[in-house]
């Protein structure tokens, strides 16, 4: 961009970016932005800077869509997305614009009617919210002013619009197909985290010139307006006094300021959309305000989560000991040791009860499922384990002691949300492929060894009474020179253990709680039922899958579609028929292994399955019986009673019709073609009566011709159902002989074309050597099957 000689006056230079925004493209625009924060000072940047991120993320209120990061990906539109990960880079020059800013302590007002529901309805009833970091930047209107706000400075600000781009610019961004994984603002959102949230070493210094050193935190402000303002009662302000923010707690944590700000913003922004209270029954409408998650929003989270908890495995042993002596730990070791518990544990769990409880019962659940599984498997994201080979992942399955006080710390993320999926999984169509995938993935976690002890370990802490002492104390205040006996020495780390336990679940649930046990004899039944629930679908899919013939015992006109169809087959399927028979078996597979996990999670014995099974065949038969008519059954057949002819006369009940005579003499199709059905009957009638000892003699044979006659003249054997109708027909299935109904299908007439078509076009051959190349080729792959059969198997034509 070209700007007149001198230093141009801040509105001159936001004119010229704004005309810039209309007449250059988008990579142009960034490298002049780039040139614009080399070479202004921060006074006038100053002026831009909130036009400038309202152009990158887009407006609150949606007017403006900005850069639109998540549709921006790269083999859509590479030059662009390029650009825009190079400009908003930690190292980049936005960063380098926020960093300027931040040395001359410049604020910004962002409006508090966008914040999340519980911390908007918290500062609108004048009430300290819940987390520190908002305690320093309310700032009431002045007169004429717009309502309430938040003062923040430039690293705040622009961490504010990064994070509820997810949660403002969804609902603008209607009839867009977007990548979740692969667009440039889940590629930032990775960056951020890995810059800011180092696996290793310290945040890094900012890369820009700074005459006075490194970027200053924010210094504590007073409040604008006065604590008592806040509420009625000064029991209100406990809580809050209580979680005093990191940084002025300890002048050496300053260096992280930047860490800490970034994960708040991240947890208030994506998870902080209901409220404690909701749960704990307690008087605050505005708690209720609704907010549904999307799956990108839920995706992103669980990049979050699976972050912080490499972050905090990082914490090298020795560190973690260390801190216990004269070491004292740094200001990013404590972090990494207060991470999980102090900023993510409480809001998640309330996010995922929401997310468990309203998300829809279909397949966008798993995204929901994959975060929860992520957090209560911390051990999986140490960063040793991902340098071990993959080959040691069966022997080390087992989950190693030292997590155990991670279980039981997080009990309710193990337990209540269980339950809470196990009654999704009682409502799901577990023939499903993508739900029966959802519980596989369910049962292989929580049937990891040692996992089920831990979990149970931890219930039974929860349940021990409360111990008969004034007070807790420390194991080393109780030696028996300060009065306590030599027991005392193993008791008290039990119940401060238990203390913890009961700590996490009461502050989440309230101390009215009624807890259900995981291993209770409520769970195990709803466990059972699941069981037989797996049982019904596993028999489910296979009555599928049978319907899906064998691919080893089709003719080659089966392979393209030419055989017969199930004239008798009502079956109206679900989202199986659009997977395959691939998928079926996947479905049979995952059911299978997730009822085995189950099994082993709950301690369930074959006895107990058998008889399970045995209830289901029952249940099967009584349901089938009770969908008939009444009727009594003889050697003679079936005959209705008076009461079951009523219920047939009124169409209450019915028996399921079915053609059980001669499949040649069915009724003529519609996808048939009736001259063609009547000659080649009379056809086949003749050859059958003239070669019909022929055929028998052939197929008595027990050698190779024997196997390949009987392959294709011996019919498949028909179900027999239920049916008031006496089958008087003289037809033996059994009995060697040849049908031609299947060339009467227009299907097969159409693709008997298309192939003499293509034979003659391109290969240039006639008629009758197209018919002897379609019978030799035939009768190759006939004779190899044949040869792959071991037992006789009918002809599917």
């Amino acid at each position: 961009m070209s700007v007149p000689g001198g230093s141009p006056q801040p509105s001159y230079l936001l004119a010229t970016l704004k005309a810039d925004c209309v007449n250059k493209p988008f990579h142009q625009r960034c490298q002049d932005l780039i040139r614009v924060i080399e070479d202004f000072p921060a006074k006038e940047l100053h002026a831009i800077f909130p036009w400038l991120v309202e152009q990158v993320f887009g407006s609150l209120d949606g007017s403006i869509v900005g850069w639109n990061l998540r549709c921006l990906q790269e083999k859509t539109a590479p030059l662009e997305f390029h650009s825009a990960l190079f400009f908003l880079d930690p190292s980049g020059a936005m960063m380098k614009l926020v960093y300027k800013l931040q040395v001359e302590e410049y604020r910004y007002d962002f409006p508090v009617s966008f914040l999340p529901g519980p911390v908007r309805a918290s500062i609108q009833e004048r009430v300290l919210p819940e987390c520190p970091f908002y305690h320093n930047k309310i700032q009431f209107p002045s007169s004429g002013g717009l309502g309430l706000h938040l003062s923040l400075n430039a690293f705040e600000y622009f961490m504010f619009h990064f994070a509820i781009f997810l949660i403002i610019q969804r609902n603008f961004l209607t009839g867009q197909v977007c990548n979740y994984s692969d667009n440039a603002y889940y590629i930032l959102v990775e960056k951020y985290l890995n810059w800011f949230l180092p696996i290793e070493g310290n945040v890094p210094p900012p890369n820009f010139s700074n005459p006075g050193g490194a970027v200053p935190s924010p210094a504590p402000r007073s409040p604008s307006i006065s604590l008592t303002s806040y509420g009625t009662s000064p029991s209100l302000l406990k809580r809050h006094i209580s979680h005093q923010h990191l940084v002025n707690a300890d002048p050496a944590a300053q260096e992280i300021w930047r860490s800490e700000t970034l994960l708040q913003i991240f947890v208030e922004m994506w998870l902080h959309h209901y409220s404690l209270e909701m749960y704990h029954k307690m008087q605050s409408p505005h708690a209720k305000e609704s907010f549904q998650p999307t799956e990108e929003h839920v995706l992103l989270v669980r990049v979050l989560v699976k972050h912080l908890h490499a972050f905090a495995n990082s914490l090298r042993p020795e560190q973690s000991a260390s801190s216990t002596h004269s070491h004292t730990p740094s200001p990013m070791e404590e972090l990494k040791r207060i991470v999980i518990q102090r900023f993510i544990q409480p809001k998640l769990y309330i996010f995922l009860q929401h997310c468990f409880g309203h998300w829809p019962l279909d397949a966008s659940f798993r995204a929901v499922l994959e975060m929860w599984l992520s957090y209560v498997q911390p051990w999986r994201y140490v960063p040793e384990r991902s340098a071990s080979p993959v080959g040691n992942e069966t022997q080390n399955r087992a989950v190693p002691e030292k997590w155990a006080s991670f279980v039981q710390e997080n009990l309710l993320m193990y337990t209540k949300l269980f339950l809470r999926y196990l009654n999704r999984a009682i409502r799901s169509d577990l023939v499903s492929p993508k739900n029966a995938l959802m519980l596989f993935r369910v049962a292989k976690v929580f049937s990891q060894p040692n996992l089920p002890e831990m979990i149970q370990k931890g219930e039974q802490l929860l349940l021990e009474p409360e111990p008969v002492m004034p007070h807790r104390q420390h194991r080393l205040l109780m030696s028996p020179s300060l009065g306590g006996s030599f027991l005392s020495s193993w008791q008290p780390p039990i119940t401060d253990t238990s203390f913890k336990i009961k700590s996490h679940v009461y502050s989440l649930e309230g101390q009215d709680f009624q807890y259900t046990q995981m291993f209770g004899s409520e769970t195990r039944n709803l466990v059972l039922r699941l069981a037989q629930l797996i049982i019904q679908a596993k028999q489910t899919a296979k009555s599928l899958s049978d319907q899906y013939p064998d691919m080893g015992s089709q003719s080659l006109f089966s392979w393209f579609g030419l055989n017969s169809p199930d004239h008798n087959n009502t079956y109206t399927g679900n989202d199986l028929d659009e997977a395959g028979y691939d998928s079926i078996r996947k479905t049979d597979e995952h059911l299978e292994k997730a009822l085995e996990y189950l099994c082993q999670v709950f301690r369930l014995n074959s006895a107990q399955l058998s008889h399970l099974t045995v209830n289901f065949g029952n249940a099967q038969d009584e349901s089938l019986r009770n969908q008939l008519p009444d009727f009594i059954q003889n050697e003679n057949g079936v005959y209705l009673t008076p009461l079951g002819r009523q219920q047939v006369i009124n169409g209450l009940r019915k028996f399921d019709i079915q053609y059980q005579g001669d499949p040649e003499l069915q009724p003529i199709r519609s996808y048939e073609n009736a001259a063609l059905v009547r000659l080649l009957y009379q056809l086949s009638c003749v050859l059958n009566e003239r070669f019909g000892n022929t055929f028998d003699s052939l197929c008595a044979r027990q050698d190779f011709l024997g196997r390949f006659c009987s392959y294709h003249l011996i019919s498949k054997p028909t179900t027999q159902r239920m049916s008031p109708m006496p089958s008087n027909t003289t037809y033996d299935p059994t009995v060697p002989r040849i049908s031609l109904r299947f060339f009467a299908n227009y299907r097969v007439l159409v693709y008997l074309l298309l192939l003499y078509f293509v034979c003659g076009k391109v290969m240039s051959m006639g008629p009758i050597s197209c018919t002897v190349l379609l019978l030799f080729v035939y009768v190759c792959y006939a004779a190899i099957m044949t040869l792959l059969t071991e037992y006789r198997r009918p002809h599917q034509d």
